[in-house]
């Protein structure tokens, strides 16, 4: 077979056209294959994906799609995130000053609660479990109510609380009385930014925040006597500092949300003998 009798197959080629009605001129035409046909068609829709995932990766189409967070939602989990950690710090500051408390009354160095609360992980220096803090609070209880029994029955080695000299926590009037049932506390009314001083040598086993009260101070003092200090503006001292009577612990305020007998800045001044309340005007020249 000679060449001539087996020509070379040329691939069909295809035309559109674009042709004016009336005159038939023809506007625009172009002319492809099958290949080149495929080409354009693949080419096209891989632009196409292209310029789709472009819209919706560099766009706020994106939230458009169903799932997708939004602003409102990722704020909503960064405000809820944060609820948690403070309640958390919370659990975890109250649960340190049950055991801060148990160490003062055993006579035992306090936990300095800023310095656990910097580590990575608190709550490893705190008991277990639950059943192991409900016997360590059992205990406290046992041991607080042996020390207010001792005192009582004049065989405890401290000197009792009439024998004491307190100084008055603060510079101001008393805008709430003393009642055993229904405030067992006073509030002492001053202006903001009063220094509030411990009435007594001691040792500070809790400062910290309380969503009722506030910016709190408590403050264990020898012969069984414990003082707290709320609703503070600013606390000067931290858990484990050593003060003595007269020493600014902390500055007046109006901070908290529970509901009180006094309005505007004072100080809500608490003072424990023997595990229970007792009113401060009788040991105390305010």
């Amino acid at each position: 077979m000679t060449k001539e009798n087996n020509p070379v197959r040329e691939p069909r080629k295809y035309r559109v056209s674009l042709v004016e009605q009336k005159t038939e001129r023809v506007v625009w035409q172009r002319h492809f294959t099958k290949t080149l046909l495929w080409l354009s068609v693949i080419a096209a829709v891989l632009i196409g994906a292209a310029l789709v995932w472009c819209l919706i990766a560099f766009t706020p189409l994106r939230t458009t799609i169903p799932g997708y967070p939004d602003a409102r939602t990722r704020n909503m989990a960064v405000q809820n995130a944060l609820k948690i950690d403070s309640l958390e710090r919370v659990i975890t500051r109250w649960d340190l000053y049950a055991e801060n408390l148990r160490r003062v009354v055993a006579g035992e160095q306090p936990i300095n609660i800023d310095s656990v609360l910097r580590v990575k992980s608190p709550v490893d220096s705190l008991p277990a479990d639950a059943a192991a803090l409900a016997q360590r609070d059992s205990l406290l209880r046992q041991e607080v109510a042996r020390s207010s029994q001792s005192s009582q029955d004049g065989k405890g080695r401290k000197a009792p609380i009439e024998g004491r000299h307190f100084i008055p926590p603060l510079k101001g009037v008393v805008s709430a009385e003393y009642d055993p049932l229904k405030h067992p506390y006073l509030d002492i009314s001053a202006p903001a930014g009063s220094p509030v001083v411990s009435v007594l040598d001691g040792t500070v086993v809790f400062a910290g925040w309380s969503d009722e009260m506030g910016y709190t101070i408590g403050v264990q003092h020898a012969g069984d006597i414990l003082t707290f200090y709320k609703r503070n503006q600013k606390l000067l001292k931290a858990v484990g500092d050593k003060v003595t009577a007269g020493t600014s612990i902390a500055l007046v305020g109006q901070t908290g949300s529970a509901e009180n007998a006094t309005s505007g800045d004072h100080l809500h001044f608490e003072l424990w003998y023997g595990g229970e309340p007792v009113n401060p005007v009788q040991y105390i020249n305010f």
